[in-house]
C-alpha cells in the first residue's frame, strides 16, 4: 500500500524496548483489542509438556500423556486464561478477544528451552460505534500498550474509497491518540483503514474499521418546479438497505408555504431493525398519495395547485439525533388579463408568475412562438412575475430558465375574437347606450310630473284655507 502524503501524528524514532529472550529481531506481535491473537511457541523441542505464562503467572498448560493415550490441559489464574487455548498439535496460544490489558510479555516455556515474545495492543474506538448520520462528525480513538516504552507513532487514515482523510488532533500523548474527522456524507459508509507505523519497535498494521452512515441520498437541498395542475412527485431516496444498517429508526415528513409559516405534519414512519418499513399519514391539509417504493419515501400530488409550493423536509431520527433533507417545491402559471379572445384593436396582458423568488441563476421568459426578438420579455433578478402586453393573437410560451436550462415551460393561446362578436359587443354597446338615455328620459319625465303634481297640491291647500278664513269671518259678523 503507497502512503505518500500521509498524516504524520509521531515521528519516527522513541526509545527501544529491550529485547526478548531468545528474540531475534525488535519487532513485537501486534494485537488488536476485541480481535484474536496467536503466539507461536517456535525453536523449542516437541515436548510432551508445554507451558505459557503471561509475566509469571501462569496461563494454560498442555501435556501428552503415554497413559491411555490423553491429553492433559490445565488452566493458570492469569487474566486472559478464559480468554484463551493451547492448539495441541503446533503448541502455539490462541487469545480471544483481546483487551489492552493483555499487553505484556508471553513465554512458552517446554522443559529447559523458553521462548518470550512481547505483545503490543492496539485499541481503535470510534464515536457512536461507528452508526452516524449524515453531517456528523466523528472521533477516532487509537490507544496502545506495551510492556516496553510506547513509540511515536505514524498514522493514516484512508476512507472506504482508500482515498487519504486529514483528521484534526484533538489530544496526543504516547498512550492515546484522539482525532477528528470531516463531516461524513452517505456516500462515506463503508470499511475504512487506519495504518500505524513506527521505526523502533518496527510496527507496521493496518486497523480496519466499519462506518455506517444514515442519510438520504438525495442531497440536503433540492429544489423542484412543476407547472400548476401538473402530478408532481417528490422522493427520499434513504440508504439504510444499502449499509446494511441494522438498528430500527424513525422519521417523518413536514410541510411548510414559506419560511416563517406554520409547519403541517404529512405523515410519521419507522423502520424496525429488520428492516420492515411502516408509514401513517397524519395531514388532511391537502390531498397527497403515499407511494412505497423500496427504501423510499415518496409523495404524489395528483394535481399541485399554485398554494402547495413551500418546503417539504424528511427528517430521520436516531438515537435523538436527527439529519433531513428538504425539497423546495415552485409552482409556475400563467395567466391573461382580460381572459378570452382578444378583439381586434385591443390589448391583453399576459402573467408568468412562480410560487416563490428564484436562485441569481434562475428567471422567466416570455416568447412568442416564431415571433421575433421584440416578443421576447425576461423576468429581472429575483422577481417572481413577468407581464408582456399582447395585440395580436399567437401562440406565447413562458419559460423558466436555470443556467441556461428551460426546466419547466407553461404555453398561452391568445386567440382572436370572431367579427360576429365583435358586432355583439358593438351592438350591446349601442344598445346599452340607448338603454341609458332611455332612462334618463323617463327619470327626468317622471320628476317634471311629481314636480307639477306637488305644485297643483300646495296651490288647493292654500285655496282651501283661504276658504276656511273667510268662513270664519262671516259667522263673527
Amino acid at each position: 500500500m503507497h502512503f505518500c502524503g500521509a498524516l504524520v501524528l509521531g515521528s519516527p524514532g522513541g526509545s527501544t524496548g529491550l529485547i526478548p529472550i531468545m528474540a531475534q529481531q525488535n519487532k513485537p506481535e501486534i494485537g488488536i483489542a476485541g480481535q484474536e491473537v496467536i503466539l507461536k511457541c517456535r525453536d523449542i523441542p516437541h515436548e510432551k509438556r508445554v507451558t505459557w505464562k503471561y509475566d509469571k503467572a501462569v496461563i494454560r498448560s498442555f501435556e501428552d500423556t503415554q497413559y491411555r493415550g490423553k491429553l492433559i490441559f490445565s488452566k493458570g489464574k492469569a487474566a486472559m486464561t478464559d480468554r484463551s487455548e493451547i492448539n495441541s498439535n503446533s503448541k502455539h496460544l490462541r487469545v480471544l478477544d483481546l483487551r489492552l490489558s493483555d499487553a505484556g510479555t508471553y513465554t512458552c516455556e517446554s522443559g529447559s528451552h523458553r521462548v518470550s515474545i512481547s505483545l503490543h495492543v492496539f485499541k481503535l474506538t470510534v464515536s457512536y460505534d461507528g452508526h452516524f448520520l449524515s453531517n456528523e462528525v466523528p472521533e477516532l480513538t487509537l490507544m496502545q500498550n506495551s510492556s516496553h516504552t510506547l513509540p511515536d507513532l505514524s498514522i493514516t487514515l484512508f476512507n472506504s474509497n482508500n482515498s487519504i482523510v486529514r483528521p484534526r488532533i484533538l489530544e496526543k500523548t504516547r498512550q492515546k491518540y484522539i482525532l477528528e474527522l470531516k463531516q461524513l456524507e452517505a456516500t462515506d459508509s463503508g470499511t475504512w483503514m487506519c495504518h500505524v507505523q513506527s521505526a523502533s519497535p518496527l510496527i507496521n498494521r493496518n486497523i480496519s474499521f466499519d462506518v455506517k452512515v444514515l442519510g438520504f441520498q438525495n442531497t440536503d437541498l433540492e429544489r423542484k418546479y412543476a407547472t400548476a395542475d401538473s402530478t408532481v412527485i417528490l422522493s427520499w431516496h434513504l440508504n439504510f438497505r444499502k449499509i446494511k444498517w441494522k438498528e430500527g429508526f424513525t422519521g417523518q415528513l413536514n410541510w411548510k408555504q414559506q419560511e416563517s409559516a406554520t409547519v403541517h405534519e404529512l405523515l410519521d414512519f419507522n423502520v424496525t431493525a429488520r428492516g420492515e418499513q411502516h408509514e401513517t399519514k397524519k395531514s388532511s391539509h391537502f390531498q397527497f398519495e403515499i407511494r412505497k417504493p423500496e427504501s423510499t419515501i415518496e409523495l404524489k400530488l395528483p394535481k399541485v395547485h399554485f398554494n402547495h409550493s413551500g418546503q417539504y423536509q424528511c427528517q430521520l431520527a436516531y438515537n435523538r439525533r436527527y439529519v433531513q433533507s428538504k425539497i423546495e417545491l415552485v409552482v409556475m402559471k400563467v395567466s391573461a388579463n382580460p381572459a378570452g379572445p382578444l378583439p381586434r384593436g385591443a390589448e391583453m396582458t399576459l402573467t408568468c408568475q412562480v410560487s416563490s423568488p428564484l436562485p441569481s441563476n434562475a428567471h422567466l421568459l416570455w416568447e412568442r412562438v416564431n415571433g421575433t426578438q421584440m416578443d421576447i420579455k425576461k423576468s429581472k433578478q429575483n422577481e417572481v412575475k413577468v407581464e408582456v402586453n399582447v395585440s395580436a393573437a399567437g401562440l406565447w410560451n413562458c419559460h423558466l430558465i436555470e443556467e441556461n436550462d428551460k426546466k419547466i415551460s407553461l404555453n398561452y393561446h391568445v386567440e382572436e375574437a370572431p367579427v360576429w362578436i365583435i358586432y355583439v359587443i358593438i351592438g350591446a354597446s349601442i344598445g346599452g347606450s340607448v338603454l341609458v338615455f332611455g332612462l334618463a328620459c323617463l327619470c327626468i319625465i317622471s320628476g317634471i310630473s311629481w314636480q307639477r303634481r306637488r305644485q297643483r297640491a300646495k296651490r288647493m291647500a292654500r285655496a282651501r284655507q283661504h276658504l276656511l278664513e273667510n268662513k270664519t269671518c262671516q259667522c263673527q259678523q
